[in-house]
């Protein structure tokens, strides 16, 4: 399996802080792998919304390739740095990192498909202006 293209942290320009919780660890005592798709899931939301400053997105999550650095735990205070990759017609690609804010450990990198959508057709639909543009001017597309 590909490892996930992320960049360095200084090119990750967006940043999203999280706290995990004690319930996030599963029977092992490390943070659930379901968790990590909640924490893009946050940074991602946080990013659009400082971008759009709404809470409805034009897009659906298609494809998520994860790498588990070390094991994250519960009760943690996190960052998880966000910058998009790559613009496509219909779609873009996305890249998070999971540090824990403490040791400065990095828990988790992951790249992310996302695809523009139109609930009223249930089809992919081309990347809107307005928000090629500002996703651009911010990651330098």
């Amino acid at each position: 399996m590909e490892r996930p293209n992320v960049p360095e942290s200084a090119r990750m320009r967006f940043r999203a802080r999280a706290t995990t919780r004690w319930s996030d660890e599963d029977n092992q005592g490390v943070l659930n792998n379901a968790v990590y798709m909640t924490l893009f899931e946050e940074a991602r939301l946080a990013y659009f919304r400082d971008l759009l400053a709404v809470n409805q997105f034009p897009f659906l999550l298609a494809q998520t390739n994860v790498l588990f650095v070390a094991p994250g735990r519960g009760g943690a205070e996190v960052e998880i740095e966000c910058a998009t990759l790559e613009l496509g017609t219909t779609s873009f690609t996305q890249a998070y990192r999971v540090r824990d804010i403490a040791t400065g450990r990095v828990w988790a990198e992951a790249e992310a498909r996302l695809v523009c959508y139109d609930p009223t057709t249930n089809a992919k639909r081309p990347i809107p202006t307005e928000l090629r543009a500002i996703v651009a001017a911010r990651d330098g597309k």
